[in-house]
């Protein structure tokens, strides 16, 4: 049977995880957040932890639909790699200008963050699909996690006794190369640093790994199951190996990719069944689906609107919910989704028009 070339479940979820983020990002106070709204404190994770893994699972997913055809013209590889390099550097930028945005302190600017891993990823995870099969990408994958493992907390190094924030191999690699340009305030790591890159591509290879067998020619009924089966294998197994190297979102590490990669197979095999299934095609997916078809321009959107609050109504607001709830963390709640609902605003003017916006 044909796939369709665009999912409704795809959209829908990169929607979804745009949503998360902004009401992680924009909370009202820092100060006042509910347990499950916030990042672990090391170790661990909570559903803010997914939100990010979700993102490079969509990226995978995404360029094994959007290259299939692509796949088999060998001889346009080296255009398409070109323009798959271009639209990179292009994220990179964005992510930068962000980062000094708005004060543009050039010494001390961060150099690594959110959209310039995805840049990263999707480069990486991009040619990858065109060049090799998908035995390759488990193999390959395979070897990251471990040889990650490996140098993180296996071999006799200094650095890895207790993969303590700031005092392990990955933080010494990134204050060697990045000091004076990392996100901490310390400036002793950075939670999108350099050797965690390389775990999180395999994220994006999970979720090409998905897209590719989601075109596989079988039932929809085999492919919701396999996404099952797949996911929770990767959740007990990642269960099991936070014993001897921890789920920890910060260093990405080996443990963590297979638990949220699993999570990931699982939400996308619940949307697929609900929308491409059983085409459950409601009105409450609607601003999902906007936000998702222009997720770029939202993530942007969000962070110059949050600068713009932050220095205007975003304290008097909050504090005007306080004394209203008399709750401060849920007024803290009802601000960021106070936030989410003016970013939806030219959010949905756009999908109304059809205007896509793209890198």
């Amino acid at each position: 049977m044909t796939k369709p070339d665009r999912l409704l479940s795809l959209d829908v979820f990169r929607g979804i995880t745009i949503v998360a983020m902004l009401i992680v990002n924009d909370p009202g106070s820092w100060s006042y957040i509910y347990p499950p709204l916030e990042h672990a404190s090391w170790h661990g994770c909570t559903p803010t932890d997914l939100v990010f893994p979700f993102f490079l699972f969509i990226v995978g997913v995404s360029i094994s639909l959007s290259l299939k055809k692509a796949r088999y013209e060998k001889e346009h590889h080296s255009s398409r790699i070109g323009h798959i390099i271009k639209r990179s550097i292009i994220l990179f930028g964005i992510g930068l200008f962000l980062n000094a945005f708005p004060f543009f302190h050039l010494e001390s600017i961060r150099i690594p963050g959110v959209l310039q891993r995805i840049a990263i990823v999707f480069l990486v995870c991009a040619v990858l699909f065109l060049k090799t099969s998908w035995k390759s990408q488990v193999i390959i994958s395979i070897i990251v996690l471990l040889l990650y493992w490996l140098l993180m907390a296996v071999f006799p190094m200094p650095y890895n006794q207790n993969l303590l924030p700031g005092d392990n191999l990955a933080a010494h690699i990134d204050a060697y190369f990045l000091s004076g340009h990392m996100w901490s305030s310390t400036k002793t790591w950075d939670p999108e640093g350099l050797m965690s890159t390389f775990p999180a591509i395999v994220t994006g290879v999970i979720g090409m790994l998905a897209g590719q067998w989601l075109q596989l020619k079988q039932s929809k009924e085999t492919v919701v199951i396999g996404l099952f089966v797949v996911g929770n294998v990767l959740i007990v197994l990642g269960l099991f190996w936070d014993m001897t190297f921890p789920i920890n979102k910060s260093l990405w590490t080996s443990s963590y990719v297979l638990y949220a990669g699993g999570i990931a197979l699982n939400f996308l095999a619940i949307l697929y069944w609900l929308l491409d299934v059983k085409m459950w095609r409601s009105v409450f997916w609607l601003p999902f689906k906007a936000f998702g078809v222009n997720a770029i321009f939202a993530f942007i959107f969000g962070v110059l609107l949050s600068y713009a609050f932050g220095y205007t109504i975003q304290v008097p607001l909050f504090q005007f919910l306080k004394t209203i709830t008399g709750n401060p963390k849920l007024s803290s709640l009802i601000y960021a989704l106070f936030f989410v609902c003016v970013t939806f605003i030219p959010v949905w003017i756009l999908y109304k028009k059809k205007i896509f916006l793209k890198v």
